[in-house]
């Protein structure tokens, strides 16, 4: 493990910028961005066309690590290139942002008013390719809980655990998603379900294992404040969930301690028929509104 890279994560100021949108969730993004499916055919084509909007956004002045922390990307991103370095090496290389890749396969069907991660073809595999060959720190995985269920929140807790456990023992520092829908109609109740499962899980790692956390802010404010102070925990972050930037940045905000780690909040504003100039305009509004947010 880059031990700059995990003293940072740990440490300092600003957020996790998600750039990690899959086959499911391209065509959404890139219709946002101002691209629309007619735009292309196939897969190749919109694989293409949404690296060139990362690169675009990776490359520009804005995204820099006085205000990013890192990135997290798709696996066929981590395979492209960026000025002719792979994307994780040019992300700490040449802007000092540490790369994170996003290894579920997608969600499988709910059950218990959650959905699970699908398997992971290959794991063992991707970890080893993803730590030796493309100097990759850690790794996010995603799943939702869209009703209070004990039963489904369980089974959502012990299925990140038991996969950060497997990413931690290849080397990578894990970030455990089990996203909190914010249509959820008891959103505070199964929240702070969630939080009691995570102590839990965590009273029984051994004491060299570092996490992390991606968690739909809360409803009731400051409540993971608690998982910070845990010293297996490296950093708690937030997803966007599909709020609005400013109303994901406001809420935030009443979560001392808690960065972001936004997706559509951050692009939410780009489009491909920007200009350079508005373009970075733009990004750099995202940019620093999101990291104003994150360090409260």
């Amino acid at each position: 493990m880059n031990q700059e890279q995990f003293e940072r994560m740990h440490s300092a100021k600003g957020f996790i910028a998600a750039l990690d949108q899959s086959g499911g969730s391209t065509p959404k993004a890139l219709r946002a961005y101002g691209i629309e499916e007619s735009a292309y055919n196939g897969e190749d084509e919109m694989f293409d066309l949404v690296h060139e909007m990362r690169t675009r956004i990776i490359t520009n002045p804005s995204f820099s690590s006085d205000k990013v922390l890192a990135a997290i990307l798709f696996q066929q991103t981590m395979e492209r290139k960026i000025e002719g370095k792979y994307t994780a090496d040019y992300l700490w290389e040449e802007k000092g942002i540490i790369p994170i890749l996003k290894i579920d396969k997608g969600l499988a069907d709910e059950q218990d008013n959650v959905k699970l991660m699908k398997p992971i073809p290959d794991l063992d595999e991707t970890l080893e390719h993803a730590v030796k060959e493309r100097h990759i720190f850690g790794t996010k995985e995603r799943s939702v809980i869209y009703d209070y269920n004990e039963k489904g929140i369980r089974a959502v807790v012990d299925q990140q655990f038991e996969l950060g456990l497997k990413v931690w023992a290849h080397g990578l520092v894990p970030i455990l998603e089990p996203e909190v829908d914010i249509n959820n109609p008891n959103k505070a109740k199964t929240e702070a379900f969630l939080k009691e499962c995570f102590k839990e899980h965590l009273a029984k790692l051994d004491p060299d294992v570092r996490i992390m956390f991606k968690l739909t802010i809360p409803t009731e404010a400051d409540l993971y404040r608690e998982l910070m102070d845990d010293p297996h925990v490296v950093r708690v972050v937030a997803l966007s969930g599909g709020y609005t930037q400013d109303k994901a940045d406001e809420l935030l905000r009443q979560n001392h301690g808690l960065i972001a780690s936004f997706s559509r909040a951050l692009a939410q504003d780009l489009r491909v028929s920007q200009t350079d100039e508005e373009f970075t305009e733009c990004l750099g509004s995202a940019v620093s509104r999101i990291y104003e947010a994150s360090i409260v």
